[in-house]
């Protein structure tokens, strides 16, 4: 198959052609395969010269076997503290992740914020957070500046340690909700000074207004969702 490994079937024709004078362009051609991947496999088992199909299937199957990785043992290491199965885990964080590109987040920033909300304490280093999503230092870096700008991040000092730990708290989502509300109160500000420069009117000024009304609107949804939620708290806090 074109891209894929050589077959058996493959070799043989790479030999006969070897035999007939071919090149390994034109060999190539017939294969349907870069003249690389036909130079790199005559090299390797004995030259134009010395290469015989079958000993270069076999010795590339050897090497194969020696270089494939051991199969993982299952142990209780599969599961963490809690009883948690790993790779659940890891697929639940993915998916989490996607969500989060979904409604606009950049996806280093969404990786970011998965894995501080996905950790028991919320809370980790920049050294940890490289060392769990295997990125750079400068990736973790832009994605917490872009975190925090959002108010979805908080950054603690440890002072003993002089390094930063970030933190994600249970409010998160409404620190996100307030801001989303602060932003479309903006919206809602600038289209009626829009509104007033066109004149309420004119076409222009009659478009504007409309985006002034519908950003109003959310910011009035949204404070009346905010007062709901408080009351659910207070009556959790209660027992109820």
């Amino acid at each position: 198959m074109p891209g894929g490994r050589l077959t058996h079937q493959d070799r043989q024709h790479i030999a006969s052609s070897l035999t007939e004078g071919l090149g390994y362009a034109e060999i190539a051609r017939r294969l349907g395969r870069p003249t690389s991947t036909i130079s790199r496999e005559v090299a390797r088992n004995g030259g134009a010269h010395g290469y015989r199909a079958d000993q270069a299937h076999q010795a590339t199957r050897q090497r194969a076997r020696r270089h494939r990785p051991a199969p993982p043992e299952e142990s209780p290491a599969m599961h963490d503290v809690h009883g948690r199965d790993h790779e659940a885990v890891r697929a639940y964080g993915g998916q989490l992740t996607e969500l989060m590109v979904h409604i606009g987040l950049p996806r280093m920033a969404a990786r970011v914020l998965a894995c501080l909300f996905l950790t028991d304490s919320a809370s980790l280093t920049a050294a940890e957070l490289v060392g769990q999503l295997q990125v750079s230092a400068a990736s973790v870096s832009k994605a917490i500046g872009y975190l925090e700008g959002l108010e979805l991040v908080r950054r603690e000092r440890e002072a003993r340690q002089r390094r930063d730990r970030y933190t994600v708290g249970d409010d998160v989502w409404f620190r996100a909700w307030m801001s989303s509300a602060r932003r479309n109160a903006m919206w809602a500000r600038t289209a009626q000074q829009g509104v007033e420069i066109f004149g309420a009117a004119t076409p222009t000024g009659v478009r504007i207004d409309q985006m002034s009304r519908f950003f109003a609107r959310l910011v009035q949804d949204m404070g009346d969702g905010f007062q709901d939620w408080q009351q659910f708290l207070v009556a959790q806090q209660d027992g109820h």
